[in-house]
């Protein structure tokens, strides 16, 4: 890295290791990026801010050789380039980590980084010694990781590990990482930010995709801001506050979301009386029992993984709890399909929008009608009415601002925060009497969170009741009503959400132990 970093000085003056000059690029007619321009130098962490659809992405799969530029200049180390694919970038030492890994389940750690390149002695390579050089780059960036290990078995970030070794192993000079936090714990961001920082102090480049701002302002060492595709903002860190860096990225102040305190409806909403759930003999969900009045948010907080996923398919029929009732309205639905408790008005916002929530290569218009394609009002004469569904999309587009060029578009070309508007544009159409929000925030900027949990209340006051399970206690805090808490599969106990609110006893009830409140 030295010899590059030697290249790269002009009169005792750095210059940029990645230029990126007025870059222009659009879809489908529409701009998504107009004349952008990026330096990065070696040796920095800079950080591409931005909202979802702000442009950054794209910019960056550019770069990566993924899209093809419509206008603008590229110079890698002072010299003009252009990546017709990702391996022509590669073979210029420029590596990406995709915010969906790339990775092979049923190959090994040491297949995965190996994947695609001739090593010594191809096509039977000495495994021992390949294994024995990825160990070294391991030990050396702080990336733990067992080469033999099937990436089957590993964690999500172990994985992401897997993916950042194998382009130190390809030799990289500049890591591009998209949203690369967006599937860690607290714990493994900040493992995750030292291995980083090891990276820099190595004379490595890292350009960080990103709409998380403390995350900004604790690693990176400049910030780009994008906004609507446009350059909005270069500084460096320590000279901007995060209140300035909010406002390049959404044009204005950031509102705080206010949950105005509500007396609790008697009418029946959603309720839970001894739900459980047994999987292959192991208890999932033990005795849960819930009740949500209409008008209200019942927020359930637990480290992931304690059953939450359990919860939200049991309470939507995507799984048979196997005792309990489930009812809304005062009506059991416990022996109804997911399409009739969809009819009754139970909408559902999934964790994970990809696999549960979307269909990436259809448009707009048939994403909107999956809650809904036997509903009478889209049928005519037996068929749908592509008229009606298209309308309803239109103004759910404008209703929701989902940045899109068109109702036509397929839905994958959208960023995550504006797939994100969609589902919750369909789930909560036709006021739906109770709606499951599991993680409804998870990857969005401060913008479109903001405007989804404002929705969320928009509907609570409608007499909507709603389940939010959120494993982000400040949003748990910020619009609940009352606060339950997960562990295990069991409800540890259920406290009212005002100024008695003890946040102690919150976390103990997380970490397993039942304290006072309602009985759980």
């Amino acid at each position: 890295m030295a010899a590059v970093i030697a290249l790269l000085l002009k009169e005792g003056q750095p210059v940029a290791l990645l230029s990126m000059k007025n870059i222009s690029k659009s879809f489908y007619g529409k701009c998504a990026l107009d004349q952008v321009c990026l330096d990065v130098e070696a040796g920095e962490i800079h950080a591409l801010l931005g909202e979802n659809g702000a442009g950054k992405t794209t910019l960056m799969n550019i770069l990566y050789g993924i899209y093809t530029r419509d206008a603008g200049e590229i110079l890698w180390q002072g010299e003009p380039v252009l990546f017709s694919s990702p391996k022509d970038a590669i073979a210029r030492r420029i590596g990406m980590v995709h915010q969906h890994f790339m990775l092979v389940p049923s190959l090994t750690v040491s297949e995965n980084i190996t994947l695609g390149l001739k090593s010594p002695g191809h096509p039977f390579p000495d495994r021992r010694k390949l294994n024995a050089a990825i160990k070294e780059i391991s030990d050396k960036y702080g990336l733990q990781i067992v080469p033999e290990a099937y990436v089957s078995s590993l964690s999500v970030g172990e994985q992401q590990r897997v993916e950042i070794i194998k382009l130190l192993y390809r030799n990289a000079e500049l890591l591009i990482l998209d949203e690369p936090t967006a599937v860690l714990t607290p714990q493994e961001t900040e493992s995750f930010f030292a291995v980083l920082r090891r990276l820099r102090d190595d004379g490595k480049a890292v350009v960080i995709i990103t709409h998380r701002i403390p995350e900004v302002m604790n690693i990176s060492n400049r910030i780009t801001v994008l906004r609507d595709g446009k350059n909005i903002a270069t500084v460096r860190t320590a000279q901007v506050t995060e209140e300035e860096l909010s406002r390049y990225m959404i044009g204005r102040e950031l509102k705080p979301v206010r949950r105005t305190p509500a007396a609790r409806s008697q009418e029946p909403g959603l309720s839970l009386e001894q739900v459980s759930l047994e999987v292959n003999g192991l208890r999932r969900l033990e005795d849960i029992s819930l009740e949500i009045g209409r008008g209200e948010i019942l927020g359930v907080a637990g480290v992931d993984g304690n059953g939450q996923k359990d919860l939200a398919e049991v309470i939507l029929g995507i799984r048979r709890h196997t005792g309990g009732t489930i009812k809304l309205g005062g009506t059991d639905i416990s022996p109804l399909s997911i399409r009739e408790r969809k009819k009754l008005g139970i909408g559902y916002i999934s964790d994970d929008r990809h696999q549960d929530g979307l269909v990436l290569d259809m448009d707009l218009v048939e994403n909107m009608l999956l809650k809904t394609p036997t509903d009478p009002a889209y049928l005519k004469r037996g068929l749908i009415d592509k008229k009606r569904v298209k309308e309803d999309t239109v103004h759910a587009i404008k209703e929701y601002t989902i940045k899109t060029p068109g109702p036509e578009t397929p839905i994958r070309y959208l960023s995550g925060g504006n797939q994100q508007k969609l589902i919750l544009a369909r789930e909560l159409a036709g006021n739906p009497q109770a709606v499951v929000a599991f993680q409804p925030t998870r990857g969005l900027d401060i913008g479109a969170a903001e405007f989804i949990q404002q929705k969320l209340l928009e509907h609570r006051s409608r007499g909507c009741s709603i389940l939010l399970i959120s494993a982000d206690l400040e949003e748990i805090m910020a619009l609940s009503d009352r606060v339950a808490v997960i562990y295990k599969g069991k409800i540890m106990g259920i406290i009212a959400n005002d100024r008695e609110l003890d946040i102690l006893s919150l976390g103990l009830m997380m970490a397993g132990r039942k304290t006072g409140g309602e009985p759980a």
